[in-house]
């Protein structure tokens, strides 16, 4: 029974990049096309900027950064751009971390939408003028704004998540 008891534990205790990884490999970017538009739905930035923001001791910069490169090798983009973009939100959400007094669903909706344009226009800039990549600016738009919306059903989602493993954790010190 200790045995399991252990492993529970360590499993409780990476669940966090366990679904960041899932995320990157299963193709985090959910394309879809609408109205002419490509469209995609970028969950990773959701997961990255939530559990940075709440419970940054989970993940480490170097387990991010690794994320970004499997992303990149997975969406045949240049190896670094996504790195460079997880580790923009990092920054961010540090930022947001040391200044909000009161954390709140609708703050943080509003400073990852703030943070989300910030670096798609990162990803923009990197793409387009560094490797003259050819990017339809209205579709990198629209579909951070549908990221943007999807945010608050993702993070009650991994809220109701972080409530789970940190009685899970709290169970493990009491016994």
């Amino acid at each position: 029974m200790s045995i399991i008891n252990k492993t529970y534990s360590k499993f409780l205790a990476i669940f966090p990049i366990i679904i960041l990884f899932i995320s990157v490999l299963s193709s985090s970017k959910y394309n879809f096309t609408y109205d002419e538009n490509y469209l995609s739905l970028n969950i990773s930035y959701i997961i990255i900027f939530f559990w940075s923001l709440k419970r940054p001791e989970y993940f480490g910069y170097g387990f991010i950064f690794f994320a970004g490169i499997l992303n990149d090798v997975i969406q045949n983009n240049p190896l670094g751009v996504s790195s460079i973009e997880y580790l923009s939100i990092c920054v961010l959400t540090a930022f947001v971390r040391r200044r909000i007094i009161l954390q709140n669903l609708i703050y943080d909706w509003v400073f990852f939408l703030i943070s989300i344009l910030i670096v798609g226009s990162i990803n923009y800039i990197i793409l387009v003028y560094i490797f003259n990549i050819p990017i339809v600016y209205n579709s990198l738009l629209l579909g951070l704004f549908v990221t943007f919306l999807i945010y608050p059903v993702l993070a009650k989602t991994l809220s109701w998540v972080d409530n789970i493993v940190q009685i899970s954790l709290n169970d493990k010190k009491n016994k």
